[in-house]
C-alpha cells in the first residue's frame, strides 16, 4: 500500500485568502497542531514576500518538530536563497518548492517569455535549489492549462534537474476530474523519468471540484495532495484536507492502495484553531467539520441514527473529534482542575499565561452557569493569541433603548495611561467604536461584522469577528464575553491594534 503524503498549505495559500492573516505566534500555534494531526509536509510560508513571513518559517522550521518545513519561492536566486535559510533549521527536513508559470497566458502576458526561455529557467532554478539541499519540489503553475507536450517536457527535465516532487498545479480551478485524471496518468505514461519523482497535486476550488480532481489524481496515480484546512485560501479556496482524507478513510473500497497517516480525531480540533486565528467561520453544512455535519433534525433521521447510527452517518463524529459540548468546568473548580482540563485539551501555556487566562476563567465563570470546552478555546485565544498590544481595554458601559439616544463609555490604557472617551452612534456597538476611534485617533471602516454564540443557552459566550480597514490595510479582531457589546467593543480594539502594529507586506504569487 502506497502512503499518501499530505502537504498542507494552510500557512501559505491558505493565508492568502483575503483577511486571513495570522500573526507569528498563531502561525506557530497552527505548525503544531498540522504536527499533531500527523501532515507530513508544512508549507509554512513565501520567505521572500516579506521580512514578517521570513521570520514566521524560520521560527516555525526552529521549533516545530515532526514534519518537513517548506517554503515557497519563485525560479528566482533570492527567493531561494530566502527560502533556504528560513527552513535550515528545520528539524523533521527542510523543502524548497520552486514555481514557474507555464502556460500560454501566463507566458505570453506575465511573464513575457517563450517556451524555450521558460524551460532553461525551470531547469536553472531546480540546479540551483540543489546545492542547498535535495528535497526540492518543482510546480508548473497554471499546469492545467498548459499544452500537455510543453508540460511533458518541462517534467523531465526538472526531474533530470534534481526535483524529487513535482506538482501539477490547477492554478485557477478549471479543470474537471475526467481531464485532470487523464492528464495525471499521461504524466506517468509520456515523462520516461518520472519515476524518479512524486507527482503531486494542488487544486483550486473556483468550480467546486478541488477536492474531486484531487482524489481523480490519486487515482490516476497522484502520491502526494496539497491542501488546506477547512479549504482556505484563494479566491474559492483550496481542496480541504479533511474532506480528502476522510474520503480515502470511508471509501477504502475506491482508494485500496493508498493511506494517510493523519489522526483523524485530530481534525475537528485543527478545524476549529484554523477557523478561530483566521476569522473565518466555518458553514455549519461544511463537511466533516461543520457543526450540522454529524446533526439530525429529521424524525425519521433521529430514529435511524437511534437504532443503528449507521443508517445516515457513514462517519462516527469521534472518528474526527467531533464529541458534542460537554460541561467541563465551573466557578468552584480550582486552578489544579483547570490547568489539568488544559492539559487534557493538548493547550500548553507559560507559567505566566496561566496566571492571566485562570483569572480570565474565574471572571467567566462568574457570568456563567457552565463553562464549556468550546468557551475555554475562546478564552484562550481571546486572552493569549492576541498580538502585543498598544492599547488595553479596560471598561466599557453603555446605554440603548427605542427612546434613548445610544451612548458608550470606553475606558483605554496605554503603556499605563488611561483615556476614556463617551460617544453616541446608530446603536451601542457603532457608539463603542466611535468610541475607540477617538481615543486611539485611528479611522476605520467597517467592511464585516460577524457574532456567533460559543455555547447553548442564555448565558453563551458571544464571539465576535470584525474586518476593518485604514487606508489601504486591513485587519481582522476578535473578542470574546458573556456581553455582545463587550466583545464587539473588544475585537474592534483588537483589530485597531493590529493596524498599528500591522507590517507591509509584499503582494504575494499564486500557484
Amino acid at each position: 500500500m502506497d502512503k499518501l503524503i499530505i502537504f498542507d498549505t494552510t500557512l501559505r495559500d491558505g493565508e492568502q485568502a483575503p483577511g486571513a492573516t495570522l500573526n507569528e505566534r498563531e502561525k506557530i500555534e497552527i505548525a503544531r497542531q498540522l504536527v499533531t494531526l500527523g501532515v507530513d509536509v508544512i508549507e509554512a510560508g513565501f520567505p521572500i514576500s516579506s521580512p514578517g513571513d521570513f521570520r514566521a518559517v524560520k521560527r516555525i522550521a526552529s521549533t516545530v518538530k515532526g514534519a518537513v518545513v517548506c517554503g515557497l519561492a519563485r525560479a528566482v536566486a533570492k527567493d531561494i536563497d530566502a527560502a533556504y535559510q528560513a527552513t535550515k533549521p528545520a528539524h523533521g527536513g527542510a523543502r524548497i518548492h520552486v514555481f514557474l508559470a507555464t502556460s500560454k497566458i501566463h507566458m505570453q502576458y506575465k511573464l513575457k517569455k517563450a517556451e524555450d526561455e521558460i524551460l532553461r529557467l525551470a531547469v536553472e532554478s531546480v540546479k540551483y535549489a540543489k546545492k542547498y539541499t535535495g528535497d526540492i519540489e518543482f510546480s508548473p503553475e497554471d499546469a492545467s492549462r498548459t499544452d500537455p507536450e510543453f508540460l511533458f517536457r518541462v517534467v523531465e527535465e526538472v526531474v533530470k534537474a534534481g526535483a524529487v516532487t513535482v506538482n501539477i498545479p490547477d492554478t485557477v480551478g478549471y479543470a474537471y476530474p475526467a481531464e485532470y485524471g487523464t492528464l495525471i496518468r499521461a504524466i506517468r505514461e509520456h515523462v520516461p523519468n518520472i519515476h524518479r519523482a512524486v507527482i503531486s497535486v494542488h487544486c483550486h476550488n473556483d468550480l467546486g471540484l478541488a477536492v474531486a480532481n484531487s482524489l481523480e489524481a490519486v487515482k490516476s496515480g497522484a502520491r502526494q495532495v496539497e491542501c488546506t484546512i477547512n479549504g482556505i485560501g484563494e479566491r474559492a479556496g483550496n481542496a480541504s484536507m479533511e474532506e480528502i482524507v476522510m474520503t480515502i478513510r470511508t471509501r477504502r473500497d475506491s482508494f485500496p492502495h493508498v493511506t494517510a497517516a493523519i489522526n483523524t480525531q485530530e481534525i475537528y480540533k485543527t478545524s476549529r484553531l484554523v477557523s478561530k486565528l483566521t476569522g473565518f467561520v466555518v458553514a455549519p453544512n461544511k463537511a466533516i467539520v461543520g457543526n450540522n455535519a454529524f446533526r439530525h433534525e429529521s424524525g425519521i433521521h433521529q430514529d435511524g441514527v437511534m437504532k443503528k447510527r449507521q443508517t445516515y452517518e457513514i462517519i462516527a463524529p469521534e472518528d474526527v473529534g467531533f464529541t458534542g459540548t460537554s460541561l467541563v468546568l465551573g466557578k468552584h473548580s480550582g486552578r489544579h482542575a483547570f490547568e489539568k482540563r488544559l492539559a487534557e485539551m493538548g493547550i500548553r501555556l507559560s507559567e505566566k499565561e496561566l496566571i492571566r487566562t485562570f483569572e480570565k476563567f474565574k471572571e467567566l465563570a462568574d457570568k456563567k452557569k457552565n463553562v464549556y470546552e468550546e468557551d475555554l478555546v475562546s478564552l484562550i485565544e481571546d486572552e493569549i493569541n492576541k498580538p502585543s498590544e498598544v492599547w488595553q481595554f479596560d471598561s466599557l458601559s453603555y446605554a440603548s433603548g427605542t427612546r434613548v439616544t445610544p451612548s458608550a463609555t470606553v475606558r483605554l490604557k496605554k503603556q499605563g495611561k488611561s483615556s476614556a472617551v463617551t460617544s453616541t452612534g446608530d446603536g451601542p456597538v457603532d457608539a463603542c467604536y466611535k468610541a475607540i476611534e477617538k481615543i486611539t485617533k485611528v479611522k476605520t471602516r467597517l467592511l464585516d461584522y460577524r457574532i456567533e454564540a460559543v455555547t447553548s443557552g442564555k448565558d453563551a459566550l458571544g464571539d465576535v469577528s470584525v474586518k476593518v480597514q485604514a487606508g489601504k490595510k486591513v485587519a481582522m479582531g476578535r473578542g470574546s464575553s458573556t456581553d455582545v457589546i463587550e466583545a464587539s467593543a473588544k475585537a474592534f480594539l483588537n483589530a485597531v491594534n493590529k493596524l498599528v502594529r500591522q507590517e507591509k507586506k509584499a503582494a504575494p504569487f499564486h500557484l
